[in-house]
């Protein structure tokens, strides 16, 4: 049953809301303008609030849905993180579009929100904190999405290393966003 649901989770992460509705609407391919990303961010950039949310909601729900389905399944706290895990990577690595995807960062709030409640809870408050300090969707999930991990840890030591490794990918989509910041580049709303 694990790598079923570990295989169904990675294909329904593979589906690219921001692609998909994108095409949809006849906006932009988020890949290709913008900052490049197929996510919530660029597609407020791009297209407007609308398609944004619902990018976010889509992403969101991608994430979470593997996740309660591997617990309804009566899979371990660990394995409900791995399979969450799997529909990050669909997200990072989208088999139906090349494997050009997002930075990960709403897949994974669902799956840290069908893992723990009270992690998902921190991150939106550290990033709504930091971007409204900031104004930097990008800064924010850099600080948010570590700093779930020490709660996890503490509270739910099993999902920690699923959760670390989603961490290190979502740290490394952002290189290019941590070069910017840097160099005092990075985009701001």
């Amino acid at each position: 049953m694990f790598w079923l649901l570990a295989i169904l989770a990675y294909l329904l992460g593979s589906l690219s809301f921001a692609i998909l509705l994108s095409r949809l609407t006849g906006s932009p391919d988020p890949r290709m303008s913008g900052s490049g990303n197929a996510g919530a961010t660029n597609m407020l950039r791009l297209a407007g609030k609308k398609l944004a949310i619902l990018t976010l909601l889509g992403d969101l729900c991608k994430g979470l849905l593997p996740v309660l389905i591997a617990n309804a399944a009566g899979l371990s706290l660990q394995q409900q993180a791995w399979v969450g895990l799997c529909a990050v990577l669909g997200h990072l690595f989208p088999l139906y579009f090349r494997f050009r995807g997002g930075k990960g960062v709403a897949t994974a709030a669902g799956m840290l929100l069908g893992l723990y409640p009270p992690a998902a809870l921190l991150a939106l408050v550290i990033w709504l904190l930091t971007f409204s300090l900031t104004r930097t969707s990008s800064l924010a999930a850099l600080i948010a999405t570590p700093l779930t991990l020490p709660l996890l840890a503490w509270q739910e030591p099993a999902a920690l290393l699923p959760m670390s490794v989603v961490t290190g990918l979502i740290v490394w989509r952002h290189r290019g966003n941590l070069r910017d910041l840097f160099a005092g580049r990075e985009r701001h709303f």
